[in-house]
């Protein structure tokens, strides 16, 4: 029986390892799960020294990542990390509408529209991605990963940006998924984000005493 069709859009590489890693394994079973990624993270920190370029080896670390997640492919869109803004918004649309229109998923997952942690990529992306969803009525729904008080709370113990946006109370959340029983996969996939170690090593530590839990808001067609 041929699997329905999801797909995740993020921003970066590693944005779905450190948000919905083990919701996105757990969508395998009965989904073949793609990602959309609208840049290479050309402009984050590198703790590696290899001498290869960033952009080069931060998409391996997301194909390395989507393989232990059980994603089918992984399609980069050609943006710049940093430069997500309304002069590319249109085209930024295009270029997922277009990539959607040859999938056809049923089930698309992006971002909090706040950016969970409030980078301005990842809003540009969850934005985008919902005027996608308003035009294409072959996707049935719409989950954003979100962040509950709890968490966005623990956030404030690390320094980040200069505004983190407020997290959502838990018995407001449209979603809970119990990850607990794939933690080791969500683990191994923000490992394979070596370049990113700075970031594995403060998120693991962030949720060192949090549920192993997901959470998303969710929009249906209507």
């Amino acid at each position: 029986m041929k699997k329905k069709i999801a797909v995740a859009i993020f921003a970066h590489p590693d944005d779905e390892a450190f948000g919905p890693a083990g919701t996105i394994h757990k969508l395998t079973k009965d989904y073949d799960v793609y990602i959309l990624c609208a840049t290479k993270g050309e402009i984050g920190q590198n703790s590696l020294e290899n001498g290869k370029p960033l952009p080069e080896i931060r998409a391996e670390e997301l194909r390395s990542s989507a393989k232990i997640l059980g994603v089918k492919d992984v399609f980069f869109l050609g943006f710049t990390d940093g430069t997500l803004s309304n002069s590319i918004y249109h085209k930024l649309a295009d270029a997922i509408e277009s990539k959607l229109k040859e999938l056809k998923p049923e089930l698309i997952m992006t971002s909090s529209p706040t950016g969970g942690s409030g980078h301005i990529d990842h809003i540009v992306v969850s934005m985008v991605s919902s005027y996608v969803f308003e035009r294409l009525n072959f996707i049935k729904e719409i989950w954003y990963r979100a962040n509950t008080t709890e968490e966005t709370d623990k956030w404030k113990e690390f320094p980040y940006f200069v505004y983190r946006p407020p997290g959502i109370p838990r018995s407001k959340i449209d979603k809970i998924v119990d990850v607990s029983d794939v933690w080791d996969v969500r683990v191994a996939a923000m490992q394979a984000h070596a370049s990113q170690k700075h970031d594995v090593i403060r998120l693991t530590k962030m949720r060192e005493d949090l549920p192993k839990e997901e959470y998303f808001m969710i929009r249906k067609r209507d």
